[in-house]
């Protein structure tokens, strides 16, 4: 099997089978970001026999289970369907894909586990899949795995830098060290692309090949239209039709000043009662990242929020992108005509880059001070501001959570925007591409503070 795109799944899937006590798998994410591919992958790389069932494409294998979950019963109707299949103990991978046509194979997986002959990988779409369900099943005895597009590393490797070139950077921001101006050029460069692309691996790939952004653009608005189609497929016990106006109004919420979900952008006399659940539903989905307002910045984050207020941004900044107008992809590459979009789109971006480094995402508003923040973040100890900057203006939020003793918590501040890096004894500023280092750079000053 050709590889494509390497991605960071594959030294996951690598530890995974170098653990002994190993159980099943199960690798969760939007569709079409290389869920399969990577697999695939793997599997073709590490074992002498591989039974792949794709219960989309396959709906007979669903019958597999109908005479229970033992194991050797299991291997008894897989060859009744395929005799030519050979189950080699220690040596077989079974890849159960599109999970979420067949529950039952999730169930499987205790047995799987307890049997311990077989290697077992389940990968499905959040489209479709019902989780608090799923989940309850084979508790203990499975292993989860969320996936996500790919990130501006993996875009990095894809154009050919090195594991070496990305520890290079973030030596600097640990030595507050400045890069050079090509290398901010060039990875400004390189991060417009990025952000105008978004990470979905067909989008990447025809990019890579084609060395422009030909062809980019209608894969974009062809997964626009494919999620829209799986939200009326998928969408059960809400309005179908109330999670797909969410779901087209994205960009309209993100083209206000303050980007925060309002039901009656949606439709007029709307009331938040009758569109409860959709927000999360996307959410869940893979499709959209939410963004909660904090009752007031301190720690712990968790139950420290206004679940009735948020914004809600795109997981691919890509498919932001392509939702514009056809122009958007030209005038970000130029960085010119994006009017309240260009705050709107970095913003997009710094947040999808954030949720892919497992943080979940919060923001502060307040008038009374005027006060607000775009994210924050933690280390053990400390709670951190992060203001995501378009232009070159004053940081006034951030200089005054942190100048206050009213905010214990918040020690020091970042600033992400055209900047290089630098640190004033208050907040360090770096470019928006380094921040899917953050959390790496957080968790190491944390850990220099505890012991000085």
């Amino acid at each position: 099997m050709e590889r494509l795109l390497r991605r960071k799944v594959d030294s996951y899937l690598t530890a995974w089978k170098n653990n002994p006590d190993r159980k099943p798998l199960i690798i969760k994410g939007a569709r079409q970001i290389g869920k399969t591919r990577s697999i695939e992958w793997f599997a073709s790389q590490n074992y002498q026999s591989v039974i792949e069932i794709n219960f989309v494409e396959q709906t007979r294998y669903k019958a597999i289970f109908d005479d229970g979950f033992e194991v050797d019963t299991i291997l008894k109707n897989i060859s009744l369907l395929n005799p030519e299949l050979r189950f080699i103990p220690g040596a077989t991978l079974f890849f159960f894909d599109e999970l979420q046509a067949c529950p039952n194979s999730a169930t499987a997986l205790k047995f799987f586990k307890l049997d311990g002959r077989f290697d077992v990988i389940c990968s499905g779409s959040l489209m479709g899949i019902n989780y608090r369900e799923i989940e309850s099943n084979s508790v203990g005895y499975k292993e989860d795995y969320e996936m996500h597009s790919m990130d501006f590393e993996e875009f990095l490797w894809a154009k050919g830098y090195t594991e070496e070139f990305v520890d290079d950077l973030y030596r600097h921001m640990l030595e507050v060290k400045p890069i050079s101006n090509l290398q901010m050029d060039i990875l400004f460069g390189l991060f417009r692309d990025y952000v105008t692309i978004g990470g979905m691996p067909e989008v990447v790939n025809t990019y890579i090949q084609n060395k422009n952004f030909s062809g980019t653009l209608g894969i974009q608005r062809q997964l626009l239209k494919d999620y829209e189609e799986d939200i009326t497929k998928y969408v059960d016990g809400l309005d179908k039709a109330k999670v797909k106006a969410v779901y087209n109004h994205i960009s309209t919420f993100l083209a206000k000043e303050n980007k925060r979900f309002q039901i009656t952008k949606i439709a007029r006399n709307a009331r938040n009662r009758d569109y409860m659940g959709c927000a999360e539903w996307l959410a869940d989905a893979g499709v959209i990242n939410i963004c909660y307002c904090l009752n007031q910045p301190e720690l712990p984050l968790k139950g420290n929020y206004d679940p009735k207020l948020y914004k809600i941004y795109y997981k691919d900044t890509g498919l932001l992108i392509a939702s514009l107008d056809e122009e958007a992809q030209e005038d970000l590459r130029a960085n010119k005509n994006l009017g309240t979009y260009k705050g709107a789109i970095y913003e997009n971006a710094v947040g999808d880059m954030l949720v892919k480094q497992g943080y979940r995402l919060y923001y502060y508003s307040n008038d009374r001070p005027a006060l607000e923040m775009d994210f924050f973040i933690r280390d053990a100890d400390s709670l951190i501001p992060v203001e995501v900057k378009a232009n070159d203006n004053a940081t006034a939020s951030l200089n005054n959570l942190l100048k206050t003793d009213k905010y214990p918590d918040v020690r020091y501040g970042i600033k992400l925007g055209y900047k290089n890096i630098g640190f004033n004894g208050r907040f360090y500023t770096f470019p928006y591409f380094l921040t899917f280092l953050l959390k790496r750079f957080v968790a190491e000053r944390g850990r220099h503070i505890a012991t000085e």
